[in-house]
């Protein structure tokens, strides 16, 4: 099944689909290969936005300046800040009787990411296109939940099914 469909499919039934990730044999390198798609579409959302900034400033601000710190953030610092957090998180489930492993906390947070990944990519033309303001913070917010609601259950799925 297509990368994308099953996105989708998440939005609908987040435990079904971590259900039938673990049944497949997902693993660590396929935890870290969701982590840095994502991290890639974040940063592909980010550009957008940056030109325009860039383009505002006539130029003060140079577009390559903003790329570059973007891309050393999104690519480089966020994946480690995100590995940080599925283990918190692994921790947070063990305390509450969860019997996973970290594996397993960090595949639900790294697909989370990638699943809300199509909103950003929204957020991004949004906030580009229409500039700050409440249709940006809107679907800001929609994206976020889009993330929490697919991480959370394939958490507690993953976490509580080992």
């Amino acid at each position: 099944m297509a990368t994308a469909q099953i996105i989708f499919e998440s939005y609908r039934a987040p435990r079904k689909v971590a259900r039938r990730f673990r049944d497949a044999g997902a693993d660590e390198g396929t935890g870290l290969g969701w982590l840095f798609a994502a991290c890639i579409l974040f940063f592909i959302a980010r550009l957008p936005g940056l030109a325009r900034t860039s383009h505002l400033s006539q130029g003060e601000v140079p577009l390559f300046g903003l790329a570059l710190g973007t891309f050393f953030g999104t690519l480089l610092l966020a994946p480690i800040f995100f590995y940080v957090v599925a283990s918190l998180s692994h921790f947070v489930a063990k305390a509450f009787g969860a019997n996973g492993t970290v594996t397993d906390a960090r595949l639900a947070m790294f697909w989370g990411l990638l699943a809300s990944g199509p909103i950003v990519l929204f957020h991004g033309l949004v906030s580009a296109m229409i500039g700050p303001g409440s249709q940006s913070s809107i679907v800001a917010f929609v994206s976020f939940a889009v993330f929490l609601w697919v991480w959370i259950n394939s958490l507690i799925e993953l976490e509580s099914n080992s």
